[in-house]
């Protein structure tokens, strides 16, 4: 069950698959260079730091993956929340956030949570992904436009505010680099799709910039040089207040995590025509996050865009992702004191990019068309992700998918007397409907249709009502409930009492098997009584005419039962 993807393909691999590998690999890494730089710098850390990253964390996600192609890395999902955490806790609560992070998805994954993630709600993850696409978009503006600012504000509108007031001092020489860079980004893939337009646009604006000797910020200038080693690991330093405090913190970055590798890895079984493993995937996952603090690196998970460009160059197997870290490794050896040359408007565009392709807009549209509920999540998450916080808008976004939900399962609840009320045409095709038995007087039949669960049991204590005349005996047709919880078992508790003090007979019809599993695990079986519980209403209508000393007619002629062995009837 937990092993890694690359130790079951080994066996199959060939030679013509390794070279694609090794080359995909090699391309992989090439666009993966820019990428880790620019995040890393997006989230208030060193260039190296997202080198590093990618480095570690991307060897560890293919060496013990559950997926074929899956690549790991820093991510632009992550940059808001590392942006703050590194604003309010330094970079050394990061690696804690991160190394925390990590146990988390290793917990997650033993405890088989992987098929869980799917049903977070699509608009959820819309909602968050297109805010966080809105945020990087904004924070790139003050290094696109060269405007004169001490300090970013954090919050989305205090930004646009300071972004307004500064704009008369924007550098005309740091506009046209990151236009430029943009441009050559967007028409690139006219010319070629294996290059990628990050790294030529990088190459030809950071020659522009140093051979022309063009005024504008470059890493070096904002950073210093480009570390070209990777540091001896070593723990961050951990204090109990400063894990308390980051315990919300890590479990988003976790859960962010969690969402886009599985989500990254689905998009790639489709591609592929594979399946991953789930579990053993956030197990790397994890690892990858627990060894990537301890040289520095920064949060990892599998990267979509990265992945899709694997499976495109020919990726097959684990060895790719592989082969991209190792590349990433010699560029960063041998030409990593270049990369300090870069300047700050073109790793701005490359993110004005990458904010634009994660906005997903098209998606978002469509959504703007599904049922009210879905857009009342979509809009709160994404609304609360850019000018909030993310934590909250996953967990506002969550909570209130799970009370629409809800609301909507207790809507499809229906309670309602059947005695001589129901006249639906429906239910006269139904050789079950109550309409073709006859009812004996003192008899009152209720019928509830779908879940029983605490959503609809209010529903079911106002339905108990509706009779005025107390009845002799009360049947529960329940041949369409196929699910109860506590709050059901609970109201259904509260009725048997409440037929207790009137003297009235609880009868139950059609019960499946997982209500009636959970009345017998209850104890409601043994107080309404094994002889009043019954497979189909003919049965329970004979034992309501049993109770009431009239004779028995039995099942009528167009009797059919709805389940085997008239478990529900």
């Amino acid at each position: 069950m937990y092993k890694p993807k690359l130790f079951t393909v080994l066996p199959e691999l060939t030679k013509a698959q390794l070279g694609r590998d090794i080359v995909s690999g090699i391309l992989v890494g090439i666009v993966a260079l820019p990428l880790a730089i620019a995040f890393a710098i997006a989230s208030g850390v060193s260039p190296e730091k997202g080198l590093i990253s990618a480095i570690v964390g991307g060897f560890l996600v293919s060496f013990l993956g559950g997926s074929r192609v899956q690549i790991g890395g820093p991510t632009g999902a992550f940059i808001v929340i590392l942006y703050g955490i590194v604003g309010q806790y330094g970079v050394n609560g990061l690696m804690i956030a991160t190394f925390m992070a990590g146990i988390i998805l290793v917990i997650m994954g033993l405890a088989q949570f992987g098929s869980l993630i799917k049903f977070i709600p699509y608009p959820v993850i819309v909602g968050f992904t297109s805010g966080i696409a809105i945020i990087i978009f904004s924070s790139q503006i003050k290094d696109f436009f060269g405007l004169d600012m001490a300090k970013v504000p954090p919050d989305f509108i205090d930004k646009w505010a300071a972004y307004a007031k500064a704009l008369p001092t924007f550098s005309l020489a740091t506009l046209l680099t990151g236009t430029a860079a943009l441009l050559i980004i967007m028409l690139w893939p006219k010319v070629s799709k294996k290059i990628p337009g990050p790294l030529v646009a990088i190459l030809v604006t950071t020659a522009a910039v140093h051979f022309l000797n063009i005024h504008v910020d470059t890493i070096e200038s904002r950073f210093g040089a480009i570390s070209a080693t990777i540091p001896a690991p070593a723990f961050p330093r951990f204090d109990f207040a400063t894990v308390k405090s980051l315990i919300m913190p890590a479990t988003t970055i976790a859960m962010l995590g969690a969402i886009e590798a599985l989500l990254s890895a689905v998009v790639a079984d489709g591609m592929i025509g594979s399946r991953h493993k789930s579990n053993m995937e956030l197990i790397a996952q994890g690892v990858a996050n627990i060894v990537s603090p301890l040289f520095g690196g920064i949060p990892v998970t599998g990267a979509i865009a990265r992945t899709a460009t694997n499976v495109k160059n020919g990726g097959r197997t684990p060895i790719a992702g592989i082969v991209h870290a190792i590349t990433l490794l010699l560029i960063m050896l041998l030409f990593g004191s270049w990369a300090k040359l870069i300047p700050m408007p073109t790793l701005a565009a490359v993110l004005i990019v990458v904010s634009w392709n994660m906005s997903e807009h098209h998606v978002f549209r469509q959504l703007l068309k599904s049922p009210r509920s879905d857009v009342i999540v979509l809009l709160t998450t994404f609304g609360l992700t850019v000018l909030f916080d993310l934590t909250i808008a996953i967990e506002v976004g969550m909570l209130l998918a799970v009370i629409l939900f809800m609301k909507r399962m207790a809507s499809m609840t229906n309670i309602g007397v059947l005695t001589g009320e129901l006249k639906d045409e429906d239910e006269q095709d139904d050789p079950n409907a109550i309409l073709t038995r006859r009812i004996p007087e003192s008899v009152e039949v209720f019928e509830i249709s779908g879940p029983f669960f605490f959503g609809a049991a209010s529903k079911f204590k106002d339905a108990m009502h509706v009779v005025e005349k107390v009845p002799k005996i009360r049947i529960i047709r329940m041949r369409k409930v196929l699910s109860i919880d506590a709050t059901g078992l609970n109201m259904m508790r509260e009725l048997l009492y409440d037929c207790r003090k009137t003297g009235t007979s609880l009868i139950l019809s059609g019960v499946h098997v997982q209500p009636l599993f959970a009345m017998q695990q209850y104890g409601l079986a043994d107080e309404i009584g094994e002889e009043n519980i019954f497979g189909n209403i003919d049965d329970a209508l004979d034992g309501a005419r049993k109770i009431l000393g009239l004779p028995l007619q039995g099942r009528p002629a167009n009797f059919v039962p709805t389940v085997k062995r008239d478990i529900a009837g």
